[in-house]
């Protein structure tokens, strides 16, 4: 193994996941720091919700992508013959929870970060396509019935484990990715916690579907 190389990627991917799209955007096209408004994060929702429909939409796509990215840094691990092909999956969660993390902790904006979902959901984009797309599929339902995209957020995070557990399907050969499914499962649980106290106390803010209107 090559651990230089493999510390440099890890490195990497934890400043492609603290890059603070909502907060570059926010400060450079509109003058405004999105965690000084609304929920006081820099996500892709607090963005929507703060700033409109189409800078909510490019932070979300950034964050998607860079998550994405971050995951997929461990193919070149392959590539550079550091680690065998086998070993790939556990690079890919490694470095994707770093990307995770790095949105989360963010190390250019005073590691005041976002939650860390749509980073998530990039990083499972990277792994198992197919069934982070299902999660996209639960999320969305999710949102249209109860309006609340924490929970949406929450149950979706949630999913993926499950149906990776469940699913004959879906069940991948190492174990691993299912319980560290069910960590990320708790980090997003963790980064909610507010969320789900308003939850719990009906006080949780509803989610405007027509997202063409500052809330």
């Amino acid at each position: 193994m090559n651990l230089l190389l493999m510390a440099v990627f890890a490195i990497a991917a934890y400043l492609i996941g603290s890059i603070c799209s909502a907060v570059w955007i926010g400060k450079a096209y509109y003058g405004i720091d999105v965690r000084q408004h609304g929920s006081g994060n820099s996500g892709a929702t607090n963005t929507f919700r703060v700033l409109g429909k189409k800078p909510g939409a490019v932070v979300m796509l950034l964050d998607i992508f860079k998550g994405w990215t971050a995951t997929s840094l461990a193919g070149f691990l392959v590539i550079f013959e550091a680690i065998e092909a086998d070993q790939l999956i556990i690079f890919q969660l490694i470095f994707g929870a770093l990307g995770v993390l790095g949105h989360i902790f963010p190390v250019y904006e005073r590691f005041k970060g976002g939650k860390g979902v749509a980073t998530l959901l990039g990083m499972m984009l990277a792994i198992e396509p197919i069934v982070a797309l299902m999660c996209i599929a639960i999320f969305i339902i999710v949102l249209f019935a109860s309006k609340y995209v924490s929970l949406g957020s929450i149950i979706a995070a949630l999913s993926f484990p499950l149906l990776l557990l469940l699913v004959p399907r879906f069940h991948p050969e190492n174990p691993i990715l299912i319980i560290f499914g069910f960590i990320l499962f708790a980090v997003v649980v963790l980064t909610h916690r507010k969320n789900i106290n308003r939850l719990i106390a009906g006080e949780e803010s509803k989610a405007n579907i027509k997202l063409g209107r500052k809330n």
